[in-house]
């Protein structure tokens, strides 16, 4: 299939692992030709081709709702919601924005501009949904340094306090912020990727329960609060915290697996109460410059394809809002 020829996200449904692999390789062309044109952030959407793709095959987009943290990732989810002929006006005047814009899309159901909103305005949504007593799906992308902030937190709290209401949050894990991510999350959140995927251990075990002769298909609770327990002594600390939260914690997967990836978000999608999948990606995957330098190819003035390079601007350069402020206070 035709990047060009996807105007709604639901077109991506039955198409096979080899078409989506086609289609994350044209969104990346379109990205890095548009970008290396006009500028713009570079390596966030890059990184979260296969995580979009795979995502929202397994939605439907007429329905359910998606919100974006730090919107500057999104431009394949841009790419495949009815904006691919417009996408070379990317951060021009009246033309397609460099961030979710609500007044832009019906597929943009948060129109915020930067970090740490997104699970708390999906889980707004959510609530929203469970009074109306509708049952669409929501879900929330957020990356690793987005989930440091205070509002993210807050979020999650409040999430796992509600065990009846449906929510998936995304944590794309790249180890960077602009630049190399510091601090206990991090750290923490490293340690998980460098540990094995904790549902293949659950369902291992749940296996295992299963073929007791006084068990049979289904767990008891007795038992299944014992396959929890043994769960937390084998991998202590694989997704302990955001389980112990009020999560179920699924990964870490390989994000840039599609197979992989659509398998998991299935699974997740029949889960009930909050959910979080963790999933492993590189900032600026497929464009080996900028995964050789992640910080200086997050966004990018207009630069060549082939050596990376900035290009010198023919335009004349606008004052900069500091120096317009501070020789017009009033």
């Amino acid at each position: 299939m035709l990047l060009s020829d996807i105007t709604h996200p639901n077109q991506l449904h039955g198409l096979s692992i080899r078409q989506l692999e086609d289609v994350a390789r044209q969104i990346r062309e379109k990205h890095l030709e548009t970008v290396a044109t006009s500028g713009g952030h570079l390596g966030p959407g890059l990184g979260v081709v296969e995580l979009t793709l795979a995502l929202y095959q397994t939605l439907d987009l007429d329905r359910d709702k998606v919100t974006w943290d730090v919107g500057h990732q999104a431009y394949p989810h841009k790419l495949i919601t009815g904006r691919y002929h417009d996408f070379h006006t990317l951060r021009q005047k009246d033309g397609v924005a460099g961030y979710l814009k609500r007044s832009e899309s019906k597929f943009d159901h948060f129109g915020a501009g930067h970090a740490s909103t997104s699970i708390s305005a999906a889980l707004g949504m959510a609530l929203a949904r469970d009074m109306a007593g509708d049952d669409y799906k929501v879900a929330a992308i957020i990356g690793d340094g987005a989930l440091t902030g205070g509002m993210a937190l807050e979020a999650i709290n409040h999430a796992g306090h509600l065990p009846n209401t449906n929510l998936l949050v995304v944590l794309n894990d790249n180890e960077m912020s602009i630049s190399p991510n510091v601090g206990a999350i991090p750290r923490y959140l490293n340690k998980m990727r460098l540990s094995p995927p904790v549902q293949f251990l659950t369902d291992n075990l749940e296996e295992q329960f299963k073929h007791l002769p006084f068990v049979g298909t289904s767990l008891s609770p007795e038992l299944d609060r014992v396959k929890e327990g043994m769960k937390r002594l084998a991998v202590p600390k694989v997704g302990a915290v955001f389980e112990e939260l009020g999560f179920t914690y699924m990964g870490p997967v390989d994000g840039h697996n599609l197979p992989e990836l659509i398998a998991t978000f299935k699974e997740a999608h029949n889960h009930t109460g909050p959910v979080l999948v963790h999933v492993a990606t590189t900032k600026g995957k497929g464009y080996a410059i900028a995964e050789k330098d992640q910080v200086g190819y997050h966004a990018q003035s207009p630069f060549n394809l082939s050596t990376g390079k900035s290009v010198p601007s023919t335009k004349p350069k606008p004052p900069g809002y500091s120096k317009v402020f501070v020789e017009n206070p009033d």
